[in-house]
């Protein structure tokens, strides 16, 4: 009982990670076109200054 406990927790430990879903990295293309495809009214005010630096005013540094 304790093993077949103990395999299942270590199964879930294992695989969590392959099912958590990864967000891309801000200021990504990927990202971008993420935030344009989220309403406007849902956006945190970090979003919208991170989305204004780097995808509306990009600079050679970003």
């Amino acid at each position: 009982m304790l093993k077949t406990r103990f395999l299942l927790l270590l199964s879930l430990i294992v695989m969590l990670p392959a099912l958590s879903a990864c967000s891309p990295e801000v200021g990504s293309d990927k990202w971008c076109q993420n935030m344009e495809a989220k309403p406007k009214g849902d956006w945190t005010a970090n979003e919208a200054t991170d989305f204004a630096k780097h995808c509306l005013f990009k600079t050679d540094d970003n």
